[in-house]
């Protein structure tokens, strides 16, 4: 497993379990009660340096390569799962996938960015940065959405939209605007999951929900800490002091009422558990999207845009 460089202490415990275990495998000692102790002692360790991650470490935890992506998640969360692909315009964006299934028997539209898992995979999904077709996908799936009365579910995972000569040059920004603006206006439920690191406009093209929700050491924000850094410093080395300041984790967006629940992840982040993460997400979503298909979808599109127009001026109150 990837190491984080603030888990040096947990990284010792790890290897002295695995090499106990090791030596336990060929039959030479029993030693089950001393792995069973350092596990007990690694857990406790866990628990207590993920209970006081500062923003730079949770940065480095919503990035951690291992985290459950959006093709896992979908693969687990939502049956008989059809991709769709293509904007009908230029082409295939794979930084973001999507398409039909049922989501625990109800009939939805999923869509979510994919980073990859190896250097094959992230580069095939561009590290999940979409271009204009990416988000003018999403817009076709939220339209297909409209038009077959099927709510929306979301997973918002990238570092931010591909900001490539090609993308510009493509419209960019108006797709990320037309992305907002079309989530906005869908008379149908919406549930977003941020579950790794929700980059600028392009995590809000996907998240311009009825409910926003977040897995708690995920981060989301207008900019990345580096390039805000590099903006007000003129150095990336104070990205530790622009996460500070940012407040982009789930515990400060949640108290200034950006997103709306925190899903728990366990002492070690999502990718120590992932069946576990995936079903407290599954629960949540569930939960949500019960409350919401209620409502109809006028109901729905006034709620939702009044929720955007009112969060700055919350934002303010509460900053």
């Amino acid at each position: 497993m990837h190491l984080l460089d603030f888990e040096q202490g947990v990284a010792e415990l790890e290897a002295k379990i695995e090499e106990l275990r090791h030596l336990s495998g060929a039959g030479e000692v029993n030693i089950a009660q001393e792995v069973g102790r350092l596990q007990s002692k690694l857990e406790k360790q866990l628990r207590a340096l993920y209970a006081k991650l500062s923003p730079a470490q949770k940065v480095q935890v919503a990035r951690h390569p291992e985290r459950p992506h959006a093709m896992e998640i979908i693969g687990k969360l939502i049956e008989d799962f059809t991709p769709l692909a293509g904007d009908r315009a230029f082409g295939d964006d794979l930084a973001i996938i999507g398409g039909v299934g049922r989501f625990r028997g109800i009939p939805v539209v999923v869509m979510g960015h994919e980073r990859g898992h190896d250097t094959e995979s992230r580069l095939k999904h561009n590290f999940g940065m979409a271009r204009p077709e990416g988000y003018r996908k999403a817009q076709r799936l939220m339209q297909l959405a409209t038009r077959f009365n099927l709510p929306v579910l979301s997973f918002v995972d990238t570092a931010g939209a591909f900001p490539g000569v090609d993308a510009e040059a493509r419209g960019q920004a108006e797709a990320i605007a037309k992305s907002i603006d079309v989530g906005l206006s869908i008379p149908v439920p919406f549930v977003a999951t941020i579950i790794g690191e929700g980059g600028s406009g392009g995590a809000i093209a996907i998240a311009s929900a009825d409910r926003v929700l977040m897995l708690e050491h995920a981060i989301y924000s207008v900019i990345s800490p580096e390039g805000c850094a590099s903006i007000l410093w003129r150095s990336a080395t104070n990205a530790g002091d622009a996460a500070e300041a940012l407040r982009l984790t789930a515990q400060d967006l949640f108290a200034l009422g950006v997103i709306d629940e925190i899903i728990p992840e366990p002492a070690g982040g999502a990718h120590r558990a992932r069946e576990e993460v995936m079903a407290k997400m599954a629960e949540a979503i569930e939960r949500h999207l019960s409350e919401l298909m209620n409502l109809d979808g006028v109901k729905l599109v006034k709620n939702r845009q009044e929720k955007f127009l009112a969060m700055g001026q919350r934002s303010l109150e509460k900053g």
